[in-house]
């Protein structure tokens, strides 16, 4: 598989599962493992894995605030 198909379908299956959680703590949660999960494995390609897990984190984390605050309602028109 191409490293940017990998990281396509790591990235759709990181925000599939950020909206698992009933609370805000728990999505926030969600988001932050299955990102720091998700960017270990695609940084383990260039031999940066601590690095991956770091940024693919903050990059969870922000997407389980974001799918948060839309299940709250915060982006409505």
């Amino acid at each position: 598989m191409k490293p940017i198909a990998i990281l396509l379908l790591a990235a759709a299956a990181g925000l599939a599962m950020t909206g698992c959680g009933d609370t805000s703590r728990a999505r926030v949660a969600t988001g932050t493992g299955m990102g720091a999960a998700t960017g270990a494995i695609i940084g383990s390609f260039s031999a940066n894995a601590g690095t991956g897990a770091l940024i693919g984190a903050g990059v969870g984390a922000l997407g389980g605030v974001l799918v948060d605050e839309h299940a709250r309602g915060s982006f409505s028109n």
